[in-house]
């Protein structure tokens, strides 16, 4: 049996997150405590009690989600869990990314924190308010989507930016490119085409200053080589330099999430379980749904924990 780890993206915060992990678990507390020193703000108080807007903002959601996810990590590893000994790669989704390199001890955990309070906060500067926008296309193929987008592209960037499995695919790009190629994906007979409530179009084009923010911000930081190789976003394979990992998580700001290929070359490459560490249960929700050879096993509490020891040493 082979294990890969997962680590959730945006739009898996909660108000209330890691508060059950902090509340009993010394491990995690110090995570929390060490992401809030990393920033200079306590961004746990914003976690656990609100605002669920201010939560939401992609500065503040992307290093809380990653802080749960290794705050689980770390509660693992205190009972005796070893990553190198008991998982043979580890994969996130956009941000999730990061997630994983700090678990897998390519950066560090204050170091990744300000990595991602850095991307937010690119990203979101990166285009007007308005300017942008993203639509969920459901139950139509990548290359009538990518053929959709083309057309569209007359109108301004458009792009496929998640290929997530089970028929949805979500674009990004341009307000007026990505209205005109939902409105195609519609006449294409798509079951669903959805203009997405975000506040920004990222892995588009579009994100271009955001991905050299992410250039400057990644050469000022020390990245190891991770312990466990990391099946990046934007190769759906595995990568074990932390050079080409680093080169890659630029990519990853305009490039596509390609998160169907990632578990389709995880069950044709012997893994049989993903776990889910973290907050929420989409990752898992998706692997249903992308691969039935592929079990999808969501950490989020103190007794998942129990349960994945349990599984992991068994």
């Amino acid at each position: 049996m082979s294990v890969a780890f997962t680590f959730p993206g945006q739009g898996s915060q909660a108000v209330g997150m890691g508060r059950e992990l902090a509340d009993n678990f010394a491990e995690a507390r110090a995570v929390f405590d060490e992401v809030d020193e990393a920033l200079g703000e306590k961004l746990s108080d914003t976690m656990w009690n609100g605002p669920e807007d201010e939560l939401t903002l992609t500065a503040n959601a992307q290093p809380a989600l990653m802080a749960v996810s290794v705050a689980t990590i770390r509660v693992l590893e205190a009972r005796g869990f070893s990553l190198n000994d008991k998982v043979s790669f580890v994969a996130g989704h956009s941000l999730g990314e990061y997630s994983a390199l700090c678990a897998a001890g390519t950066f560090s955990l204050a170091d990744t924190a300000r990595l991602l309070r850095i991307r937010g906060n690119a990203m979101q500067a990166a285009v007007p308010v308005g300017e942008g926008a993203m639509a969920a296309i459901i139950g139509l193929e990548a290359d009538v989507v990518e053929a959709v987008c083309a057309e569209a592209a007359e109108l301004g960037a458009a792009q496929i930016a998640n290929d997530n499995g089970g028929g949805q695919l979500v674009i990004s790009g341009s307000k007026a490119a990505i209205e005109k190629a939902a409105a195609l994906a519609s006449e294409k007979g798509a079951k669903r085409a959805l203009m997405l409530p975000v506040s920004a179009p990222f892995h588009s084009a579009l994100m271009g200053p955001a991905a050299e923010a992410m250039a400057e911000a990644l050469a000022k930081v020390e990245a190891k080589n991770p312990v466990v190789p990391v099946v990046a976003n934007v190769r759906a394979a595995p990568v074990s330099d932390a050079e080409t990992i680093v080169k890659l998580l630029v990519e990853q700001v305009t490039g596509r999430v390609r998160w169907r290929e990632t578990v389709e070359w995880f069950a044709e490459n012997g893994v049989t379980t993903l776990y889910e560490i973290g907050t929420g249960k989409v990752l898992t929700g998706l692997a249903k749904r992308i691969d039935k050879r592929v079990a999808g096993v969501a950490v989020n509490t103190a007794a998942d924990i129990d349960a994945a020891l349990a599984a992991l040493n068994g």
